[in-house]
């Protein structure tokens, strides 16, 4: 039995097949596909020795191999963290302050990126800073913009974090060196470029949120003041790379539905990346094609999706320079081709962890749609845990298992409720990573 893929009109699409050149960098990318960032969870742990962790295995490599046959223009890493105690999850990637440009470490991150960009892929590390959503079991000193945290969705943050501690203008430097030393690290490591992670709530997220930075320093007030931080990471980026280095940022339209932001705020935000210098602009949360049946979703859904869309015309209207790409609920040809109208590229995430060749098959025309998932997304961590699971399979060289079948779905939530009940019992933090399918592909 096959499963059916999602309904969608016959489009030519030659529009997702063109080239894109990025300004400043001046780097082109062959098609106007970017798998976007996933955490992978794939890279070594130690609940001990700090020293031990974030180093990329060779099953994360074979999953950046596997997606670089995928004709993607740009890919994405998840999240590669700057600190050994700053994570969002253990088994993220990192590269610790005054890390050595040679070495295991460095040597598996060049085997990523080479695999990754062997076939024309321009190969983007994601770096992030999780500020008050760092894994609290792991994190000796918490900070953020101020004391208030405000946490994304699960699995992102750890729920029983303790609440930050304002970060001091020392530690601020410092953070932002330490963003210029990663990108460094990957661009001798053969990366194309990085993209800088100021969304989900993480630590640079909660400095430009108005809801989160309450401080009353240079750092707080107005847009301009609050994104300052996210320029001077750009600053330092430029500082410490080759002037052909892609440099983007992303941002979350759902951390931009506070009481205290007006729409208009983000279109200053956006004049600012753009006019200093980013070569693209990540947006993400929503979904752009809205599917899934309305009475389906809970309002709050509805209403996220429809902020987004409006968060994505303003970015359009706004940003001249930099090239925008949409990220977020992206399933057919003629959905994509359509967003092109808002942006210069779409992201594609979960439905590449259930067929990695997607954006091929979509580029020569085999296909017009992913496969109709039976885990939806409105379904949350679930359909998170389950794009998890799949890319653990591919990185372990296995085929992904069929989602599109009711009983994949099912023998899945079994192999989950095992995974968190271990996760549970789990009081030396030694498990990591997402669930083992335990059914056959």
């Amino acid at each position: 039995m096959s499963s059916s893929r999602w309904t969608a009109p016959q489009v030519d699409a030659f529009p997702l097949r063109r080239p894109l050149t990025f300004y400043p960098s001046k780097r082109t990318v062959s098609n106007r596909l970017m798998k976007a960032a996933m955490t992978e969870r794939l890279s070594s742990w130690s609940p001990v020795d700090a020293q031990a962790r974030g180093v990329p295995s060779l099953e994360l490599i074979n999953l950046y191999r596997t997606w670089g046959r995928g004709d993607l223009g740009l890919i994405i890493t998840g999240n590669i963290m700057i600190e050994l105690d700053q994570l969002e999850g253990p088994g993220n990637a990192i590269i610790p302050k005054g890390a050595r440009f040679d070495g295991p470490r460095f040597s598996a991150f060049a085997s990523m990126a080479a695999e990754g960009k062997r076939n024309g892929s321009l190969m983007i590390g994601q770096l992030s800073h999780p500020g008050s959503v760092a894994v609290s079991h792991v994190a000796t000193k918490v900070i953020s913009a101020s004391h208030i945290s405000k946490k994304y969705q699960e699995p992102f943050p750890a729920p029983d974090a303790p609440d930050p501690e304002p970060a001091t203008l020392e530690e601020i430097s410092e953070v932002i060196k330490t963003f210029g030393h990663a990108a460094e690290y990957l661009e001798r490591a053969g990366f194309d470029g990085v993209e800088i992670h100021a969304g989900h709530t993480y630590l640079l997220s909660q400095f430009v949120s108005p809801e989160t930075n309450k401080r009353t320093d240079a750092y707080s007030g107005s847009v301009g003041a609050r994104a300052r931080i996210v320029l001077e990471v750009l600053q330092e980026v430029r500082r410490r790379t080759s002037s052909a280095f892609v440099v983007g940022v992303k941002l979350n339209s759902a951390d931009f539905q506070g009481e205290t932001w007006r729409l208009e705020d983000a279109r200053k935000l956006f004049g600012l990346l753009d006019s200093h210098g980013f070569d693209f602009v990540e947006l993400s949360g929503g979904d752009f094609e809205q599917l899934e049946e309305r009475e389906h979703k809970r309002e709050s859904t509805v209403r996220r999706e429809e902020f987004f869309v409006g968060f994505a015309r303003a970015a359009a209207e706004t940003v001249t320079r930099a090239k925008v790409y949409i990220t977020g609920g992206f399933r057919t040809a003629a959905g994509m081709v359509e967003a092109l109208q808002l942006s210069d590229g779409v992201g594609l995430g979960k439905p590449i962890t259930h067929e990695p060749y997607l954006g091929r098959e979509l580029l020569e025309g085999k296909v017009q749609a992913a496969i109709k998932c039976s885990i939806p997304d409105s379904s949350g961590i679930v359909a998170i845990a389950a794009a998890g699971a799949q890319m653990r399979r591919i990185a372990a060289g296995l085929a992904p298992v069929d989602f599109g079948l009711e009983q994949t779905k099912n023998e899945f939530m079994v192999d989950l409720q095992k995974w968190i009940e271990k996760g549970a019992t789990d009081t030396e933090h030694k498990e990591y990573g997402f669930v083992e399918i335990s059914a056959a592909a």
